[in-house]
């Protein structure tokens, strides 16, 4: 995840962290993930500028992390897919298309995954850059 300016030179982008956001979805592709459901785990890094917030103490130019949380359980709870994969995908452009963010990295972990055999958590990581204009 790494921006350049108009030089070629690395632009440095700010993190927001929302961790362990956890939710009951009904997403998987057996029946019974989608009749009984599970827990699913939620991880975002959201990058961009957010010196103008800090540097003038600024509500109105930050990312309102409750927003943020809201949109991803709305979507986690009142949506259903298949695959977290597709899940991941639909958090990710949400989120960009929503909120004053370049880059979101997504993670979806799915702690007890229907697989015979002892494991801590499956996870699915993504990251997407909001598309620019022009």
């Amino acid at each position: 995840m790494q921006s350049f300016g108009a030089s070629g030179a690395k632009a440095m982008l700010d993190k927001i962290l929302l961790a362990g956001m956890k939710f009951w979805g009904f997403h998987g592709v057996l029946e019974a993930e989608q009749a009984l459901g599970q827990v699913f785990i939620i991880d975002l890094e959201l990058r961009g500028d957010f010196g103008p917030a800090g540097m003038q103490d600024d509500l109105e130019r930050a990312v309102n992390y409750a927003d943020v949380y809201q949109r991803v359980k709305d979507i986690v709870e009142g949506e259903r897919y298949r695959l977290i994969e597709a899940l991941a995908e639909r958090l990710a452009s949400k989120i960009l298309a929503e909120f004053e963010i370049r880059e979101a990295l997504v993670r979806v972990n799915k702690p007890h995954a229907p697989i015979p055999g002892q494991f801590d958590n499956v996870a699915v990581e993504i990251v997407r850059e909001k598309a620019h204009a022009g």
